[in-house]
């Protein structure tokens, strides 16, 4: 057998993206995929009924259309096509109230009253030059950055703690539940230091390119991924699981787009001990229970603009947000929901709906919080258990053993805390090498983390084309 110049171990986004960028170098590259079908958590399927289509890890997708690597690729050619909901994102209120993120900046400045002039000056700058704050965020931290005055602003609103900032440069209800709907994000107590800049990224892609979903669901974006890497002559093998050095094939380089455990167990008896113990002290952070809902009907909101929303913070008041995501024990816990099926309604059977929802919980834990997350959508749509047809519940160990990657539940693939943002999985200025040449790692529990925009297998191939085939830029 001709000796492979690559192979990628896992068909997640990050796998198919550092896959892609290989191939488009030019190399001969094989990805491998323990599933049936590739996307990892970009994927989807028939969970609850007939004809109704799932996401079976992210649904939206504002990291995506933004990423600096899928936005260069003609994945449109290979059928992806993006649905953009009117308004990005919505935040529920109490006494069936809401507040909308709308993808207009000074339209959601307006919207907030005498809050307006302070969402300008936090956001307005970033969104001027979105393109070069993504440029420096999604890579390693340890770097010159490309765009210093930006990553400078961006930085100083930043580091403080969502709840901290929140209650500095806003005074409305309406504005602080936003801003704390959005920072929930995060998976952390918001009390918590850098949890602002997740906040401050979302808040962005809204107003810069709004939080759109690939019509078909998930899979039809991991499917023109595959479709793309295999019109560059890559080749894809699924239902293959690698738990071993002795299931890699032969080839100059190996990427692993799975979690650093996994990684560990591909380098074998070759990982330094010093190494193998930064990786074992890896930390993950907050699980999720997620469910998806096959409805007889769109979701029956107490405030009728929610309907205009791809995506929904169920969580009330900014101080019910910040108590909720202190330890993950409310009795109205935050929820994070999309309904993609309003804007993309090839989703469901005509006049009946899909509707994704998780909560978070403590890292691992298979407790049920299904009582306390649809009291909670309850509280706000009042009559939404009658329209339920089927449940799907994905509790955070199931999550967990669908992919390695999302340890304990955490769909991040680490803690986003500062420090687990720097020393990803290790602190090293070039975080996707390890101490094995030609062993890389790709996946989300590398910079820059969670999301769906491949940016780390994207960085991590090119990491892989400079090291072992001296090539610097890909065509």
């Amino acid at each position: 057998m001709t000796r492979l110049d690559a192979v990628v171990v896992g068909a997640g986004p990050n796998g198919l993206s550092a896959a892609v960028t290989l191939a488009r170098a030019g190399l001969r590259v094989q990805l491998l995929e323990a599933h049936d079908q590739v996307g990892g958590g970009l994927s989807s399927a028939g969970l609850t009924l007939p004809g109704f289509v799932h996401d079976l890890g992210s649904a939206i997708h504002p990291l995506a259309v933004a990423s600096p690597a899928f936005r260069q690729w003609p994945l449109h050619a290979f059928g992806l096509r993006w649905v953009y909901p009117e308004v990005p994102a919505a935040q529920t209120l109490p006494g069936g109230r809401s507040v909308l993120l709308r993808r207009d900046l000074d339209a959601t400045a307006e919207s907030l009253g005498r809050d307006g002039a302070a969402w300008r000056r936090l956001l307005g700058p970033l969104v001027a030059d979105w393109e070069g704050l993504l440029h420096d965020i999604l890579r390693p931290l340890l770097r010159v950055p490309g765009h210093p005055v930006t990553l400078a602003r961006f930085g100083l609103r930043a580091l403080p703690p969502a709840e901290a900032l929140g209650r500095a440069l806003l005074r409305t209800p309406e504005a602080r539940a936003l801003w704390a709907g959005l920072a929930a994000h995060s998976a952390l107590p918001l009390s918590t230091p850098g949890t602002s800049a997740m906040t401050l990224v979302l808040a962005v892609l809204a107003h810069a390119v709004g939080w759109p979903l690939p019509a078909g669901g998930a899979q039809a974006f991991a499917d023109a991924l595959r479709a793309y890497f295999e019109h560059l002559g890559g080749e894809v093998l699924t239902g293959v699981r690698v738990d071993g050095p002795r299931d890699l094939p032969p080839a100059r380089v190996t990427l692993v787009d799975s979690s650093p455990g996994v990684l560990l167990r591909l380098l074998g008896d070759r990982a330094p001990a010093a190494y193998r113990a930064q990786l074992e002290g890896f930390r993950y952070g907050a699980g999720i229970q997620k469910f998806d809902y096959a409805l007889s009907g769109p979701v029956p909101w107490a405030s009728p603009d929610l309907v205009r929303a791809g995506t929904v913070h169920v969580g009330g008041s900014f101080a019910e947000i910040v108590h909720s995501e202190a330890g993950w024990r409310s009795e109205r816990p935050y929820v994070l929901a999309a309904q993609p099926s309003l804007f993309d309604a090839g989703r469901a059977p005509q006049g009946q709906h899909t509707f994704w929802a998780y909560a978070h919980t403590p890292n691992g834990s298979a407790a049920d919080v299904a009582p306390q997350v649809e009291a909670q959508l309850e509280r706000f749509a009042p009559g939404f258990g009658e329209r339920v047809l089927a449940r799907h519940v994905t509790t955070a160990p199931q999550l967990q053993a669908f992919s390695p990657v999302f340890g304990g539940g955490d769909v991040n693939g680490g803690a986003s805390t500062l420090w687990g943002l720097l020393a990803r999985p290790n602190l090293a200025v070039t975080p996707y090498r390890t101490p094995v040449r030609g062993m890389y790692l790709c996946s989300s529990s590398a910079p820059p983390g969670g999301g769906i925009h491949g940016m780390a297998g994207h960085n991590a191939a090119l990491t892989a084309l400079s090291d072992e085939f001296g090539i610097g830029e890909v065509p």
